[in-house]
C-alpha cells in the first residue's frame, strides 16, 4: 500500500525533530528518519496494529515507536498517517478535535 502523510503528521515530525535537535541535531535527523521508516512499514500490513477504541468506527489505528504513537487509517490501497504524538500526550483533542 501507498503511505501518505497528512499535513498534521508532517508538522508533528518537524516538531519532534526540532525538540530533539535542541540537544542533539544529529540524532534528530536519524530519529525522524526512523519514525518515517516505521510509518512506511505500516503499508506492508496495516491491519497488524490495534484500532484506537474511541475511533474504531473511523478505522483509526495506532502503532507505537519508542515513546511515540503513530496514528493512521487505511483505505483504498492507501495508508494515511494522521498524527505522530508523544505517548504521554493526551491525544483525543489533537487526533480528531471535531469528533468529541
Amino acid at each position: 500500500m501507498i503511505v501518505a502523510f497528512t499535513e498534521e503528521a508532517e508538522a508533528d515530525l518537524r516538531e519532534i525533530g526540532d525538540y530533539i535537535a535542541y540537544d542533539n541535531p544529529d540524532r534528530a535527523v536519524s530519529f525522524v528518519e526512523e519514525i518515517i521508516g516505521r510509518c512506511l512499514m505500516i503499508g506492508h500490513n496495516p491491519s497488524a496494529f490495534a484500532l484506537v477504541p474511541r475511533y474504531a468506527h473511523l478505522g483509526i489505528r495506532k502503532r507505537s515507536f519508542g515513546n511515540y504513537l503513530i496514528f493512521y487509517r487505511a483505505s483504498n490501497e492507501v495508508v494515511e498517517v494522521l498524527h505522530i504524538l508523544h505517548a504521554a500526550r493526551e491525544f483525543d483533542a489533537v487526533l480528531l478535535p471535531d469528533n468529541d
